[in-house]
């Protein structure tokens, strides 16, 4: 019996894609510049919390391959995830989170941090990255809806997020050539690995932190997720049927603040994951925001699981950004779907 691709249930999507990301990670934990033998790992993993003298790869394993992992895991989740949500509620299938000033600002943040670090204060010396980039993140974003806002009608309309949303993208990213250029070279060159992307710097603290940020953010999303598909139908059609959709826009944006402020903060930016991953899904299933929602999480946490093992493998020892990987990958698939015209609502 023929099956067509469409007709694909959603169980069925959702098994397969836990399934290849549960080997995709087993394989990023395994595979690197050193590998670690499954025996390796079990006996790790069995003596976690004991005395028991563990060896270099066990080590290695704990400290560096498994946070790594999960935090790749939750990262890919949460960039896919804010894609779908800011898709939806911009009814435009060439949104992506980073498009209304989230990334650019984490990125203008982290370069501030990287050009005047020296000013930041011991105490929180540790957490300085991070909040640096979600302060930037949270300002550009908030920056852009309060530009966006059209005092004499009273309302925020999509198109004019989307348009100021570019001209503050354009802006903070030219504040980060800036902040390149006056920067001395260690500096300079942190800036650029960092807004390549990288999860180099995985630790179990930054695991804890995007780990709650997308499981609640998911749900949230979860949650509205009636009222985007009702939002599918027009503005207009969606406030008639109950929807407060100026309320929907700026909770939905906060949401996407959170998510992708967070794992940025921690990752760098990582480009094209939370633009491709809801095109996938909509070609499997449809475009129902709930099956989105879950699926693009498994869809994306797999996807840049297997970026950070190609990103690891291909220039062993030294590493690839990240962002390189999922860019290489991620644009040519892009410009295929936009060829096929398979993308749309």
């Amino acid at each position: 019996m023929n099956l067509s691709i469409n007709q694909l249930n959603k169980a069925t999507i959702y098994s397969t894609l836990s399934v290849l990301l549960l080997i995709v990670a087993v394989l990023s934990v395994k595979w690197g510049a050193l590998e670690i033998s499954s025996k390796e790992i079990f006996h790790a993993l069995a003596n976690w919390n004991s005395s028991v003298q563990l060896s270099l790869n066990e080590r290695i394993f704990l400290e560096i391959r498994l946070p790594r992992a999960v935090l790749t895991i939750f990262t890919g989740a949460a960039l896919a995830l804010g894609g779908v949500m800011m898709q939806g509620l911009f009814l435009n299938p060439i949104v992506e989170p980073g498009l209304i000033g989230t990334s650019s600002g984490a990125a203008f943040g982290a370069a501030l941090y990287f050009t005047l670090g020296a000013f930041i204060p011991t105490f929180i010396e540790g957490w300085s990255l991070p909040i640096a980039a979600c302060i930037g993140g949270a300002f550009a974003t908030f920056l852009v809806y309060f530009l966006a806002q059209n005092k004499s009608k009273k309302h925020t309309s999509t198109l004019s997020i989307l348009l100021i949303g570019i001209a503050v993208n354009a802006l903070f990213l030219s504040g980060v050539g800036f902040l390149s250029y006056i920067a001395r070279d260690p500096q300079a060159r942190s800036i650029t690995f960092w807004n390549l992307g990288t999860l180099s710097g995985a630790n179990w603290h930054s695991v804890i932190i995007v780990a709650v940020s997308t499981i609640s953010c998911g749900w949230i999303g979860l949650y509205f997720s009636k009222q985007l598909n009702a939002l599918l139908l027009g503005e207009t059609e969606a406030s008639n049927l109950g929807v407060n959709v100026k309320q929907l826009k700026i909770k939905l944006l906060v949401v996407n603040v959170i998510l992708i402020a967070v794992a940025t903060a921690f990752t760098g930016v990582i480009a094209f994951v939370g633009l491709v991953v809801p095109h996938l899904l909509r070609i499997l299933k449809g475009s129902d925001n709930r099956y989105l929602i879950i699926g693009s999480a498994l869809m994306g946490a797999l996807l840049l699981s297997l970026a950070d093992l190609l990103a690891r493998l291909l220039l062993a020892p030294a590493e690839l950004p990240i962002g390189i990987v999922t860019t290489i990958v991620g644009a040519p698939i892009f410009i295929y779907l936009l060829r096929k015209n398979e993308y749309l609502f």
